[in-house]
């Protein structure tokens, strides 16, 4: 495998794998489809768009030409939002080399398909090895040279393993998993949970509200990537359960964020992507069709539709039956 490592997707989470990477000595190119915003970072050794007063690697190379950026590349991580990441994978499918690793750092469910970003690249790249990478980590953290721990998985857990050693550093800290798709569900799942969480902030329901939306989203996200594949154990790591507790606590996180703009009332025109609005419909969809009870997604993506507003939410959540916290039936 060659040493180099092109990242596809220069917004503020593309940037930050990047700038972390490069600053560990390894070789590493930074892809955009902007021109002039690669120029300016070039130049600028900056991102000031996405990651506003962050110093970016000196080591690190910057580049609008697609398939001259992958050209060489051992490792390929595809950042670009998890709706146009099949598009981009499409686009450099004939291009890279027959020892290339390709690593999803999307989160999300493929709104026209219904696939996970993982079996996307199974279906695109089916002679290279894939994997996905997720977990608890906020860009400026990870582009600050910040601890963090995320997790990369992929079918076979000697590749995982293989990865996690390319990848990890002083400051980034991976653990394998030979469990793509839930750490796919995880990823994805949790950003619409995320919007919720926002959503009880922004209205100031309290502490109290944010800590029980927190844990019945927790568990609603199990019984949904469960029922779908996911393995448990993958839930309650660091791809599913702390990628969860990290979104719902702070509006670093663009879901939260939304949620948290809606919850308040505000104009979500200006508002940067948010992958779970995107994820919502699609995810609502899987759990109806699969009848999975999953009260909290269908509720947001009711609310993100228009179908109902924050107050009926909130009556509609309230006032479900009740029931034991395990699913234990009473005698």
């Amino acid at each position: 495998m060659s040493n180099k490592i092109t990242v596809l997707g220069s917004g503020a989470w593309g940037t930050a794998l990047a700038s972390n990477q490069a600053v560990n000595g390894k070789t590493v190119t930074l892809w955009g489809r902007d021109p002039a915003q690669m120029q300016l970072m070039r130049e600028s050794g900056r991102n000031d768009k996405y990651l506003s007063g962050v110093q970016l690697s000196t080591n690190l190379t910057f580049s609008d030409d697609l398939l001259e950026s992958i050209s060489g590349a051992g490792i390929i991580l595809l950042v670009t939002p998890a709706q146009t990441l099949a598009d981009t994978a499409q686009k450099i499918a004939g291009s890279i080399g027959s020892g290339t690793v390709i690593i999803s750092c999307a989160k999300g469910i493929d709104q026209n398909t219904g696939e996970t970003m993982g079996q996307i690249l199974h279906r695109i790249f089916p002679n290279h090895q894939v994997a996905t990478l997720s977990g608890p980590s906020f860009a400026i953290d990870v582009a600050s040279n910040l601890p963090t721990a995320v997790t990369i998985a992929a079918d076979e857990t000697k590749t995982a393993l293989a990865l996690c050693a390319a990848l990890s550093n002083k400051n980034l800290r991976c653990y394998a998993s030979n469990d793509q798709l839930g750490v796919d569900y995880g990823g994805a799942l949790k950003n619409v949970l995320a919007i919720a969480a926002g959503i009880v902030h922004g209205r100031s329901l309290g502490a109290s509200a944010l800590a029980a939306l927190t844990t019945r989203g927790f568990a609603e996200l199990q019984r949904v990537a469960l029922a779908l594949g996911a393995q448990a154990e993958t839930l309650s790591g660091l791809s599913g359960f702390g990628d969860l507790v990290l979104t719902c606590s702070s509006e670093k996180s663009r879901n939260f964020a939304y949620g948290a703009a809606i919850g308040r009332g505000e104009d979500l025109t200006q508002m940067k992507l948010a992958e779970g609005v995107k994820t919502a419909q699609i995810a609502a969809s899987i759990a109806q069709n699969n009848n999975i009870d999953a009260p909290l997604i269908f509720a947001v993506n009711e609310l993100l539709s228009g179908s109902i507003n924050v107050d009926e939410a909130i009556a509609q959540l309230m006032a479900r039956p009740l029931k034991s916290e395990a699913g234990i039936k009473p005698a």
